[in-house]
């Protein structure tokens, strides 16, 4: 009898531990999407498009890219949240994730419960450009231009990616600094945005390096100020904000994450082949031409960095006065 005990025992063992040595084996055996929250053609997407070539050769799948953009990435994310969790569903978000629960007093998920953090991969800063007909190339002169134009009823309007996203915060953290009033224009997407900045149809945005600073080097768009507290290796000719209003600072990041109750092996392997990947001398210095600086930490790290930022958005909104969406 004792010897029958324990061969069901060890069955038992052995039937509990099989999915997951299963998953090790087996994971991924089919494409993976990832889910990106803005549109074609901005940092977020074009950063996802590098990651998804690059990790397809490590995973042997093929990765795909799809576009899932609105709402301030709200619509992208809601997907991810009601997705399978079985790995081949992957959200890559910005630092909106963490603003959209300050602003908005109903969201289709919650972001610290649905969501199972991979790796806040990487980090850029944000640049303030205007269009060449602007008659400003400084902060100070921004800064100069909009208190001139304080009493008029027609003041300066800026763009952003949409209400709430780190661009629109990001300015009105600047202009609330500074003592200044603009206009915000939201639009769908920033690369929407960045498009009628290009035209002229409105003069002032902020937005991350990565996205604006190929239209600065095309001579599209002029770059008046960084908003990290010192000057990017990628472009170390732009003062920082901060140069004219201390203590000022803002960045966007992207990070990965996993529908909650997404196996912890699959979690396991996709930090671990994420990581590595971000992290390859090449890509690293592909990044950093585009002005994003590698952050690849752990799901743990990743998880009280967003309820941090949750609540210093949190704070913000409040503190502006910032009415719910």
């Amino acid at each position: 009898m004792s010897d029958a005990i324990h061969l069901a025992a060890v069955c038992t063992t052995l039937m509990a531990t099989l999915p997951a040595a299963l998953a090790q084996t087996t994971y991924p055996n089919q494409p993976i999407r990832f889910i990106v929250t803005t549109a074609p053609g901005g940092g977020l997407d074009s950063f996802s498009r590098l990651l998804a070539k690059e990790l397809t050769v490590r995973a042997g799948q093929q990765i795909i890219v799809d576009n899932r953009s609105g709402a301030g990435t709200t619509i992208g994310s809601a997907a991810v949240a009601r997705a399978k969790p079985d790995g081949y569903t992957v959200l890559l978000n910005t630092s909106a994730l963490a603003i959209s629960p300050a602003i908005y007093q109903k969201l289709p998920y919650d972001t610290l419960r649905d969501f199972a953090p991979i790796t806040l991969a990487a980090s850029s800063p944000n640049l303030m450009v205007v269009h060449p007909s602007v008659p400003v190339k400084s902060i100070r002169e921004m800064i100069a231009l909009a208190k001139s134009r304080a009493n008029q009823d027609d003041p300066i309007l800026y763009a952003s990616g949409g209400n709430g996203t780190n661009g629109h915060l990001a300015t009105a953290l600047f202009l609330s600094m500074a003592q200044i009033r603009m206009t915000h224009v939201p639009y769908k997407s920033g690369s929407l945005a960045v498009i009628d900045v290009i035209a002229g149809q409105v003069p002032v945005m902020m937005d991350t390096l990565s996205s604006v600073m190929p239209h600065v080097s095309s001579g599209k768009l002029r770059a008046i100020g960084l908003s990290s507290t010192r000057r990017a290796a990628a472009a170390p000719g732009i003062p920082t904000i901060a140069e004219a209003v201390p203590g000022y600072e803002s960045a966007q990041w992207y990070g990965l994450l996993a529908p909650a109750g997404t196996p912890q092996e699959i979690i396991t392997w996709l930090h671990r082949e994420t990581t590595a990947t971000l992290r390859s001398p090449n890509m690293k210095e592909r990044l950093a031409a585009e002005g994003l600086e590698v952050v690849a930490n752990s799901p743990d790290d990743f998880a009280a960095f967003i309820k941090a930022d949750i609540t210093k958005w949190t704070q913000l909104v409040k503190t502006l006065g910032m009415s719910l969406m």
